[in-house]
């Protein structure tokens, strides 16, 4: 990691702890981390080590118990709910693995849908909507509806949904989980492209080949940070595991 890098999101101390009749949660314990500007970061680890969940304080959807998040140097983690929607929509953009379309809207529609929150002019949003759809190379299906489009088509639209915002940083969760390895390696690839075009990507895999596309990788296990790797090691790693990567 660059050390002259800026930061643009920095957990310090995190901790997000469940509490169900008598019984706490901790799903997460003392995270401390940093992502600068035009990082790819993906965060790993086994199921319920926590990872959805710091995506969710990380995208503004949850708040940690205790614990600093600081987005573009503001502290972000106590803001009240109509302040942190409209951070949510101006500073995040959200990829899921279920790609989370409108059934009933088209794409171009889709993909309009959060600029329009935001009372955006309809010039402005209609270049925003179309530069989007060129970059995921789904701008010939503008008029369709997400029943009209494969599962890699879908997670496409999702992304120029994402992207069309310009946000701060773009959170991925299992991007690839709904589709198969063609259009998983597809979709990785576009995310890598948006990457060396500068954007700032933090996502949760659970896919060794995928996380390999980061800079970094951050491990989590029973709620905290066991291990960072950096790219070039993981990649040796998996090579050794007998992996192929290319």
């Amino acid at each position: 990691m660059n050390a002259s890098a800026q930061p643009l999101i920095v957990l310090d101390g995190v901790t997000k702890v469940f509490y169900t009749d008598e019984v706490e949660t901790h799903a997460l314990s003392g995270i401390h981390l940093q992502i600068n500007k035009g990082e790819y970061v993906s965060i790993a680890g086994p199921s319920g080590c926590g990872k959805s969940t710091l995506l969710s304080i990380l995208g503004l959807l949850d708040s940690p118990t205790e614990g600093q998040y600081m987005l573009n140097t503001r502290p972000v983690a106590d803001l009240p709910l109509s302040e942190r929607a409209k951070t949510r929509n101006r500073e995040i953009g959200f990829v899921f693995q279920s790609f989370n379309l409108i059934g009933d809207l088209t794409v171009y529609e889709n993909v309009e849908l959060p600029l329009t929150y935001r009372g955006m002019k309809s010039g402005e949003r209609r270049e925003r909507v179309n530069a989007a759809l060129e970059k995921v190379g789904m701008a010939h299906r503008a008029k369709h509806l997400p029943s009209q489009l494969s599962g890699g088509q879908q997670q496409r639209v999702a992304v120029a949904r994402a992207v069309a915002g310009h946000p701060s940083i773009l959170l991925a969760d299992e991007p690839t989980g709904n589709l198969d390895s063609k259009n998983g390696e597809a979709v990785m690839e576009l995310l890598s492209e948006l990457h060396r075009e500068g954007a700032t990507i933090c996502m949760v895999t659970h896919d060794p080949r995928y996380a390999r596309h980061a800079d970094r990788s951050i491990h989590l296990f029973d709620g905290r940070i066991v291990e960072e790797t950096h790219e070039q090691r993981a990649e040796q790693e998996l090579t050794e595991s007998g992996f192929d990567l290319h």
